[in-house]
């Protein structure tokens, strides 16, 4: 059963990257799912507009993808570790950590280069077309340089969240400095008794950093491998389990744009705190699945599974293709075929690409990281 939490944690961890995936298709071509702006609508109907205030919006709300990401990211980091308390194992994964990460944004980062220096880059036609110049427009506008998208790639994202290369990577300074909070807290303080003290002081510093979901999703791994008869008890009620997966999906579903929500079944919420209502209604929607045991089949069917796999490496992809390749599909077809049916194709398109790239780089990429990680993995067995 505990093995089986991995395969269905990291097929919704695939849908997550997913999610992320169909928001920057939404953003560029049909931005009015977001903005509610009739000039940036295309379907018939405004229906852009209907579908952006739908519970539909959490198909595409990247804010909620991104928590979602990180929470899990930080769940199954220190995992291993609950189970089993090897600290030599949790020290070789901080160890190699850099390594996992850094090859596949390195590959991506000098195609991304390669593809600047040709122009390849149509997102700014493509978003005057699509009504989406607010956001889309501004994406790789400048003179590549080799050596700033070396730093980007080497350093600069995972100490800085440096981004102008690759619009995506921000996240993993939490990805990488993040997990390192975990990885510490894990050593030394998850035996302590009065950690959850510590955890809420911990909690209030990291509130308003993107920090927060990487490190509640340490906590909630810790609280759900600690002995407690009454979590055990609750957290077995599939009727308590019901309610926080309608929770967080309620939760996880309010819309990111900050405005035209009044009327909505969100309109009661207050929007500066959207944040954490999305940390919060991932946190419920976690919670509920590691719970219901039809969640759990539903999550690792095998198709879920292959997108977690390649969700590092599709996460990472996705958006240069979307900017080079989308944009010039879109721009070539979309007199003869209709914008609508342009991006439908588009979509299946870039979509088949991007997959396929990922699983390129799994096979080709990621491999180099995972050799430096064994070496680390040798010094330390020596020592």
């Amino acid at each position: 059963m505990r093995e089986e939490k991995l395969v269905y944690l990291d097929g919704l961890k695939g849908l997550g990257c997913v999610c992320v995936f169909l928001t920057h298709f939404v953003f560029a071509f049909y931005y009015g799912m977001y903005q509610y702006e009739e000039a940036s609508c295309h379907l018939p109907g405004n229906l852009d507009i209907a579908i952006g205030k739908s519970p539909l919006n959490l198909l595409f709300n990247g804010n909620t993808a991104v928590r979602l990401f990180l929470i899990l990211s930080g769940y199954l980091l220190c995992r291993n570790y609950f189970l089993h308390r090897d600290r030599k194992r949790l020290l070789r994964s901080a160890a190699g950590r850099y390594l996992r990460l850094m090859p596949v944004v390195l590959a991506v980062n000098l195609c991304v280069y390669v593809c600047m220096r040709l122009g390849l880059y149509q997102n700014g036609a493509a978003a005057a077309l699509a009504g989406s110049e607010e956001w889309f427009a501004g994406f790789n506008a400048f003179p590549p340089s080799a050596a700033e998208m070396l730093k980007e790639s080497l350093y600069g994202c995972f100490l800085f969240g440096t981004n102008d290369y690759n619009g995506v990577v921000w996240t993993l300074q939490m990805l990488f400095l993040g997990a390192y909070l975990d990885y510490g807290l894990a050593l030394l303080v998850s035996r302590m008794r009065f950690r959850w003290i510590l955890y809420g002081g911990l909690a209030v510093l990291l509130l308003r950093t993107d920090f927060l979901g990487i490190f509640l999703g340490y906590v909630l791994c810790d609280f759900m491998h600690t002995e407690w008869t009454w979590k055990d008890r609750l957290l077995s009620s599939p009727p308590v389990n019901r309610v926080l997966f309608v929770v967080g999906l309620y939760f996880m579903s309010y819309p990111s744009a900050g405005f035209g929500y009044e009327g909505t079944i969100w309109g009661i919420l207050p929007f500066v705190y959207v944040n954490y209502y999305h940390i919060f209604g991932v946190l419920c929607f976690v919670t509920a699945v590691t719970g219901l045991l039809p969640l759990q089949r539903f999550f690792a069917w095998k198709g879920f599974r292959y997108l977690g796999r390649i969700s590092y490496s599709l996460y990472l992809i996705h958006f240069p293709v979307t900017a080079t390749l989308g944009t010039w599909f879109l721009l070539t077809c979309h007199e003869r075929l209709g914008y609508n049916l342009a991006c439908l194709l588009n979509l299946i398109l870039i979509s088949g690409v991007t997959v396929a790239l990922s699983e390129l780089s799994v096979r080709f990429v990621e491999p180099l990281g995972k050799k430096g990680e064994r070496l680390i993995g040798r010094i330390f067995g020596k020592r």
